[in-house]
């Protein structure tokens, strides 16, 4: 079934269903869940009697939540002021008994008179699936999140860490459990949860799905990543630099491409496998990436993290399991039983993941249109390439700041192209608040004061 551009009305029936079934579970209240401009998840909650209104026509939003910042902030622009109001309309097909007398389900952005809101976040992901669907493509996408968890201990203090360690597994055991049991009863396919690298510092990764499925899935764990760290007195920050010293937190996003059920990145005769029309998709990608990476590292601590040497993704290139490219390949392998994929690194929790994977699809869908060829690939560190060797290759480091990032962002034709005008001035002003604010502050005071700004 071809996923229609705008959230559809479900027919009554269909709703007095679900609400009855939610109710029969023991829910109370309904939660209407977004992620706006700034990464933050934002909602309004109804008694589960009136979850039909908020699927039909929604509950009123000032038309200031597509321009809330992470500080509180309000990013004023010469279009969206103190006037207007929107709505945000549940979409029930998706809702979820989260337990505790609660249900969640993802909303998008209507205007009063029943129309899609220019600056629906959720809408602009489910028009580049649609645009996708419209070309033939089969899309899969899954997420990861790095997160961090504080305090380590009941009295605030921090035991020895280590990295991938079994010790912190340990250390965390009934926290990790709980959260395992909240994911399994909301069947978010969870594939992983570890300790990472960092720092008190976990990862969890899902299950691939169709995008807007796959990003409803990640803004329903990062809700219930919350609620659980809440039950067992901890607390847990999504910041891409949670402290000073470290590697910050990553939310790579994966994604892989089919044609009547044949994988465009195997079984080709390009580099792994890559089939032409798989090259073209990532050859969109890394050509965009520069001019896109204000969306998909956003906040004015991304920049922090977005450098070399730190497996972030830090430069405009692809590679076969190189982790410091913006594109890792995952080829099909016997250790990979999603098949063929590929990763981008470059992504932090800050972003909105429903903007963050339009973006990258559109990006993708612009390369097939134009065909373009595959990008040669980069088979080692990014940062070890001489000059004349980055030049022959194509590689370019991604903006090193985040004024830089917001400046490229607001030049790209393509941004403008894929956001329209109304969101991509939304989600800049939002940034250039963040950059007012914090731009040139001490980085250990901002860091501080933005540890939690995108946590639930």
């Amino acid at each position: 079934m071809a996923t229609p551009e705008s959230l559809p009305v479900m027919p009554v029936d269909e709703v007095q269903a679900v609400a009855e079934a939610l109710r029969a579970a023991g829910v109370r209240l309904v939660v209407g869940a977004v992620i706006d401009s700034a990464g933050v998840s934002r909602g309004k909650q109804v008694p589960v009697d009136r979850a039909g209104a908020l699927h039909r026509s929604g509950v009123g939003a000032s038309s200031t939540w597509a321009v809330f910042c992470a500080d509180n902030g309000i990013a004023m622009t010469p279009r969206i002021g103190a006037v207007g109001d929107l709505r945000l309309r549940a979409d029930l097909s998706a809702a979820v008994d989260v337990g505790g007398g609660l249900a969640w389900a993802p909303a998008e952005v209507f205007t009063q008179d029943g129309e899609p809101s220019p600056v629906c976040w959720r809408g602009f992901l489910r028009r580049q699936q649609a645009a996708a669907e419209a070309l033939g493509l089969e899309v899969l996408a899954a997420g990861e999140v790095e997160f961090s968890l504080l305090p380590a201990r009941p009295d605030g203090t921090s035991g020895p860490w280590v990295a991938y360690g079994l010790g912190p597994a340990l250390d965390h055991q009934e926290f990790l459990l709980d959260l395992e049991a909240e994911f399994d009863r909301a069947q978010l396919g969870l594939e992983q949860l570890h300790a990472e690298y960092g720092g008190r510092q976990f990862e969890f990764s899902l299950s691939p799905a169709d995008p807007l499925r796959a990003v409803d899935k990640l803004a329903l764990a990062r809700f219930l990543l919350g609620r659980t760290a809440r039950r067992h007195g901890l607390a847990v920050s999504l910041s891409p630099k949670p402290f000073v010293d470290g590697v910050g937190n990553g939310a790579h996003l994966h994604m892989s491409f089919l044609r009547d059920g044949k994988p465009l990145l195997s079984a080709g005769d390009g580099p792994h496998g890559i089939t032409p029309e798989g090259g073209s998709l990532i050859a969109g990608i890394v050509e965009q990436l520069p001019e896109l990476t204000g969306l998909l590292a956003p906040s004015v601590l991304s920049s922090l993290r977005l450098q070399p040497g730190m497996w972030s993704g830090a430069y405009a290139c692809w590679g076969l399991e190189n982790r410091e490219a913006a594109v890792r390949l995952c080829a099909a392998t016997q250790g990979n039983p999603h098949g063929a994929n590929i990763e981008i690194k470059c992504v932090d929790p800050t972003a909105n993941p429903y903007i963050a994977a339009g973006a990258i699809l559109a990006a993708a869908l612009d390369g097939l249109r134009a065909g373009k060829p595959l990008p040669p690939e980069v088979t080692v560190a990014p940062a070890d390439l001489t000059e004349e060797e980055s030049k022959q290759l194509g590689v370019v480091q991604l903006p090193g700041t985040h004024a830089e990032a917001l400046d490229a962002l607001e030049r790209s034709a393509a941004a403008q192209r894929h956001l329209g005008e109304e969101l991509l001035e939304a989600l800049v002003a939002v940034r250039r608040h963040e950059q007012a604010e914090y731009g040139d502050a001490d980085i250990a005071t901002t860091v501080d004061r933005l540890r939690f700004a995108w946590s639930v």
